[in-house]
C-alpha cells in the first residue's frame, strides 16, 4: 500500500518551507518515526519522519525546493522491503582496462553542490567538502557527514580530491554565500522592528554581590532538592515578572491602533544557536518557581542545540530578556521584537569600585538595558521599571517573599 508523506501543517505566520536535506534516498527502507528529511522554515528546522516501516518508493522534491503546508513530498511503499542491491560485476578480463569510477565518485564536491543546510555547516565550521567522503545519494556529502567531519568524526576524504588551494600572498578572496530561511526571517524582523517602532533605550547598573552571596548560600542546597543550579537567569526572569505586573504597559502590545494589555507574564528569552538567534518562550512564568524557571531554560537550550525547537516554543511571548553577558557584552542596545513593546538586556558582569556608605568597594556590577516603543511606554514607566528590576535584584531576600 503506497502511503503519501506530506509536508507538516504550517502555522499561518508560516506561508512555506525548504527542503534543506533528505536523509534518505529512494529505494532505501524505513522505520516509523524515523527522520526521512529536514525542513527549514524562517522560524525552525522541522524533521518529517516516516509514517510507517516500508521503502521509500518515490521523491517529488530534490533538496532546495520550497513546498507548502500538507504538500506531497514522498511516497513510501508500506511493508515492503528494500530493494537488494544489484550484483558485483564481474571481474575484468586479464589485460583490459580498469572501468573508470563513477562520476559522484571522481568529482569531489565543492561548497557550491551541497545542500543549503549542508553549505552552512561548511562555511560555519570552515570544511571542504571535497575532502569528505559522501553517504548520501550517489555520493553527494550530506550535512551529517560535515557535522561528523567537523567533530573529528570517521569520515574518510574523497580518493580522488585534490590538495585544497591555498591563498596566495596578497590575494583577497571572497565568497558568496546565500543566507538561510531562518536568518532571513530574522533581518526581516529586525527592520520591521526599526521600521514601525519608535524605539529608545534606558540604561541603569545592578550591584548583584547579594545575588551573588545568595547563589554561594544556598546553590548547593537547591541544586540538591531541584536537580538544577541556581543562576542568574532565573533571578532576572522573576525580577522582570514581579516588574511587569507593577508596570503592565511594559507587558502590553501593539495591534494597530489598540493597545492589548496581557494579564498573564509569558517571557520569551533569547537563545543563540548556529542558525541564529531564536526566542523560546517561557509561558505564564508568575506562577512559575525559581526551579521552574531554571529547567524551562534549560529544556530550550538543548532543544535548541539538538534542532528540536517547535514553532509553538517560538510563538507568543509578551517581553523578552537577552542575555549578551554570556559572549562577554558590556553594554548593548536591545532591539524590540514585535509586537512585543519592550526587551530587558543583561551584560557581562564586571567588579567595578562603587562608592557604599561612603567607602570605595569592588563590587560585581552589571548594566542593563530596557529597548522599548515609546509609542505606548512613556519614559518615567520605562526608567522605574528599571529601576524596580534594580532593587529586586539589589534586595534579593525581598524578592523571593515577593515584596
Amino acid at each position: 500500500m503506497s502511503i503519501e508523506v506530506k509536508v507538516p501543517v504550517l502555522p499561518e505566520s508560516v506561508s512555506d518551507a525548504l527542503i534543506a536535506t533528505w536523509h534518505k534516498k529512494a529505494g532505501d527502507a524505513v522505520k516509523r518515526d524515523e527522520n526521512l528529511l529536514d525542513l527549514e522554515t524562517d522560524k525552525v528546522v522541522l524533521e518529517v519522519p516516516s509514517p510507517v516501516d516500508g521503502v521509500l518508493k518515490e521523491i517529488k522534491f530534490e533538496e532546495g525546493a520550497t513546498v507548502t503546508s500538507s504538500q506531497v513530498i514522498a511516497v513510501i511503499e508500506e511493508g515492503a522491503a528494500a530493494a537488494a542491491p544489484a550484483p558485483a560485476a564481474a571481474p575484468a578480463a586479464a589485460g583490459a582496462p580498469k572501468a573508470e569510477k563513477t562520476e559522484a565518485a571522481a568529482a569531489p564536491q565543492g561548497v557550491d553542490e551541497l545542500s543549503p543546510a549542508g553549505r552552512r555547516v561548511a562555511v560555519e565550521e570552515n570544511i571542504d567538502p571535497s575532502k569528505v567522503a559522501g553517504t548520501g545519494r550517489d555520493g553527494r556529502v550530506t550535512k551529517e557527514d560535515l557535522v561528523n567531519a567537523g567533530k573529528g568524526g570517521s569520515a574518510a576524504p574523497a580518493a580522488s580530491a585534490a590538495p585544497a588551494a591555498r591563498p596566495t600572498p596578497g590575494s583577497r578572496p571572497e565568497e558568496r554565500v546565500a543566507m538561510t530561511r531562518i536568518r532571513t526571517r530574522i533581518a526581516e524582523r529586525l527592520m520591521q522592528s526599526k521600521n514601525s517602532i519608535a524605539m529608545l533605550t534606558s540604561f541603569n547598573e545592578v550591584n548583584l554581590a547579594e545575588v551573588v552571596k545568595l547563589r554561594k548560600s544556598l546553590g548547593e542546597q537547591f541544586e540538591k532538592a531541584n536537580g538544577v543550579k541556581l543562576g542568574f537567569m532565573s533571578f532576572f526572569v522573576k525580577a522582570a515578572t514581579e516588574a511587569l505586573k507593577r508596570y503592565p504597559v511594559i507587558n502590553a502590545s501593539v495591534d494597530g491602533s489598540d493597545i492589548i494589555y496581557h494579564g498573564y507574564q509569558d517571557i520569551s528569552i533569547a537563545v543563540s544557536t548556529d542558525k541564529g538567534l531564536v526566542t523560546p518562550v517561557l509561558r505564564d512564568v508568575q506562577d512559575m518557581s525559581f526551579a521552574d524557571v531554571e529547567k524551562g531554560i534549560i529544556g530550550y537550550a538543548k532543544k535548541a542545540r539538538d534542532g528540536k525547537l517547535g514553532l509553538d516554543d517560538l510563538q507568543g511571548g509578551t517581553f523578552t530578556i537577552t542575555n549578551g553577558g554570556t559572549f562577554g557584552s558590556l553594554l548593548s542596545t536591545p532591539i524590540v521584537n514585535p509586537p512585543q513593546s519592550a526587551i530587558l538586556g543583561m551584560h557581562t558582569i564586571k567588579e567595578r569600585p562603587i562608592v557604599e556608605n561612603g567607602q570605595v568597594i569592588a563590587a560585581p556590577m552589571m548594566y542593563i538595558a530596557l529597548s522599548y516603543d515609546h509609542r505606548i511606554i512613556d519614559g518615567r514607566d520605562a526608567v522605574l521599571f528599571l529601576v524596580d528590576i534594580k532593587n529586586q535584584l539589589e534586595n534579593p531576600q525581598r524578592m523571593l517573599l515577593g515584596l
